[in-house]
C-alpha cells in the first residue's frame, strides 16, 4: 500500500528518484551548483547530474544549496554509498529462501481429499442448514449451500461461487486472514435489496466454496495456488467472488481469471484508497503492487483499468503520469471534492461501460471511510461513505458482465465490534444483487424500484384511495395524516 520508509527516504534525498519517471530535464549542473563544485571528482558529477536529471529533485536541490563544495562533495559520496549497498549482492544477499523440495509433505498443504475417502454422494451443493428457516447450521456466506468440488458447481448450475482467500502475508499487518470466517459469521450478504427489491438468494445460484488452501510460510506458493482454484471456478461458468485477504490477491485473482478467459478480455475496476501499482520494490508479491504486475504482465490491458477513490499521500506525481502515459483512468477523493460524486460515479460507470468489456471488481475496504471500516490495515479518512459506495457496486455488478469480484483487506481483529466485517458483507450483497438483476433482465440504468421511492399516493386535487375505499366501504376511515381509524 505503502512507498517503503526506506525507499521514501531515498527518493527525498534523490538517490532513487530516476526509478520512478523524469520531471525535470538536465545536460549539466545548474550555475549556482557549478560554483560550489570544485571538491566533486568526476564520478561524483556524473552521479549527481544522472539524480538532478531524474524524478523530483526538489528535496535534493533543497539540500545541497545550504552546503559549500566540501559539505557537497560529502553529501554526494554519501548518496553513492547508499546507492550502492542498496542493490543485490549476489555475494551476500540471498534471493529466495531454499525450499526443502526433497520433502515428502512439500505440497501436503494443498492436496485435496481425494472423493473416495467419502462416502459417496451426487455431485450438487449441500446444505448445512438442518433448520427449514436457514438459521443455525454451520455458518456460509450469504447462508448458502456448500460446494467442495467443480462437479458441484456444474451440477448445481451455480451462478456465483464465494471462496475465501485467507492469505495476509503480502501486506506487512497481519490480520485479513480472519476476514472471511468472521464475514461468515455476521449478517448482510442474504436477503432482499430494498432500493431494486430484488432477491440475489432466490435470483442466482450461489454457494459457499469453503476457502483456498493458504501456506503460511510462502506467499509465493500460496498466491500460485490462489491463482488455479480461482480458474477452477471460473472454469466451470460460475462466477468467482473472492473474500480475502489482503490486496496482493489481485493479482492471482486477475492472472486466474486471465487463465480462463484470455488476457486483455475484461477490464478492471479498482475501489482503493491507495493505487496499488508500486514498482521497484525487493518483493514482487505485495498488497502495494498488484495493479503494476497485473498490467506489466499483461493480464489486463491498462486502457481497461479504472480506479476509484484515491486519497492520501501515495502515488506522487510520478504515479499519476505512470497512470496516464499507460491510458488508465483514475478517479480521486480531491476529484471528487471539486465535482461532487454523482458526477464522478457516472463518469465511473460510463467509462466502465464504454469498452464493451466484461470487468472485474476489486474492492479494498479502507476506499471507505474509516468511520465505516475501523478494521483494515491501512486506513486513510476522507474516504467515500457506505451511501456512496453501494449504488456504484450494485450499478456496476447490474449495467456489465462481471467476470468476478473481490472484497480484501478486511482486518477484523482491528475492529472490536461487528461493524468492518457487516459493511463489507453489504458491499458483497450490493455486487450480488446488481448480477441477480442482470439475471432477472433489468436492464434500465441506475434502476430502483418504484415500490420503495415511490409511495404512490396521488397529488393535491386528487380522490384520494382512502376516500375511493370510504365510498365503497363506509367502515373505513382514515384521518388525513394517514393514520387508520376505528370505524
Amino acid at each position: 500500500m505503502f512507498l517503503s520508509r526506506a525507499a521514501g527516504l531515498l527518493l527525498g534525498a534523490g538517490i532513487v528518484g530516476a526509478t520512478f519517471g523524469a520531471v525535470a530535464q538536465v545536460d549539466a549542473l545548474p550555475d549556482w551548483l557549478e560554483s560550489r563544485s570544485s571538491e566533486l571528482t568526476a564520478e561524483q558529477r556524473e552521479f549527481l547530474v544522472k539524480r538532478l536529471d531524474g524524478g523530483d529533485n526538489k528535496g535534493l536541490v533543497r539540500r545541497l544549496r545550504t552546503k559549500n563544495a566540501e559539505q557537497i562533495a560529502a553529501y554526494v559520496e554519501g548518496m553513492m554509498t547508499i546507492a550502492e549497498e542498496s542493490k543485490f549482492d549476489p555475494e551476500t544477499d540471498m534471493a529466495s529462501i531454499p525450499l526443502n523440495t526433497e520433502s515428502d509433505r512439500f505440497n501436503s498443504w494443498k492436496v485435496r481429499r481425494p472423493k473416495g475417502m467419502d462416502p459417496y454422494r451426487e455431485p450438487g451443493p449441500i446444505n448445512l442448514s438442518y433448520y427449514a428457516g436457514g438459521r443455525g447450521g454451520i455458518n456460509t456466506f450469504a447462508g448458502a449451500p456448500v460446494a467442495v468440488y467443480p462437479e458441484d458447481l456444474v451440477a448445481g448450475e451455480i451462478d456465483v461461487a464465494i471462496v475465501g482467500a485467507p492469505l495476509d502475508m503480502g501486506s506487512g499487518m497481519r490480520g485479513a486472514k480472519h476476514a472471511p470466517s468472521r464475514m461468515r459469521e455476521v449478517f448482510g450478504m442474504g436477503g432482499v435489496d430494498m432500493y431494486t427489491m430484488v432477491d440475489p438468494s432466490e435470483v442466482l445460484n450461489i454457494v459457499d466454496y469453503g476457502d483456498i488452501a493458504i501456506d503460511n510460510m510462502s506467499t509465493e506458493l500460496s498466491m500460485h495456488h490462489v491463482r488455479e482454484r480461482v480458474a477452477e471456478i471460473a472454469e466451470t461458468g460460475a462466477i468467482p467472488f473472492i473474500v480475502g485477504g489482503d490486496h496482493s490477491l489481485e493479482y492471482s485473482d486477475i492472472a486466474g481469471l486471465a487463465d480462463v478467459h484470455g488476457k486483455k478480455s475484461f477490464g478492471v475496476v479498482h475501489f482503493d484508497s491507495h493505487y496499488d501499482a508500486g514498482k521497484g520494490g525487493k518483493h514482487y508479491i505485495t498488497h502495494g503492487q498488484p495493479v503494476y504486475r497485473a498490467v506489466k504482465e499483461g493480464h489486463v490491458d491498462p486502457r481497461n483499468y479504472i480506479q476509484v477513490g484515491l486519497r492520501g499521500p501515495w502515488p506522487g506525481a510520478e504515479g499519476f503520469e505512470w497512470m496516464r502515459n499507460n491510458g488508465m483512468r483514475y478517479h480521486t477523493m480531491p476529484e471528487v471534492e471539486k465535482k461532487g460524486w454523482e458526477t464522478v460515479m457516472e463518469d465511473a460507470l460510463r467509462e466502465a461501460r464504454d469498452s464493451g468489456k466484461a470487468i472485474y471488481i476489486s474492492f479494498d475496504v479502507d476506499v471507505l471511510d474509516p468511520a465505516f471500516v475501523p478494521g483494515t490495515g491501512t486506513p486513510v479518512p476522507g474516504g467515500l461513505t457506505m451511501r456512496e459506495a453501494i449504488p456504484i457496486v450494485r450499478r456496476l455488478c447490474a449495467e456489465n458482465e462481471l467476470v468476478g469480484f473481490e472484497i480484501v483487506e478486511v482486518a477484523p481483529l482491528l475492529d472490536p465490534t461487528y461493524r468492518t466485517a457487516m459493511n463489507a458483507n453489504f458491499i458483497v450483497h450490493a455486487c450480488l444483487t446488481g448480477v441477480a438483476m442482470r439475471k432477472e433482465g433489468i436492464t434500465q440504468v441506475g434502476f430502483l424500484s418504484d415500490l420503495t421511492t415511490e409511495h404512490m399516493q396521488p397529488g393535491a386535487g386528487e380522490a384520494s384511495a382512502d376516500e375511493d375505499r370510504e365510498a365503497v366501504d363506509p367502515s373505513y376511515a382514515t384521518d388525513r395524516k394517514g393514520a387508520i381509524l376505528e370505524p
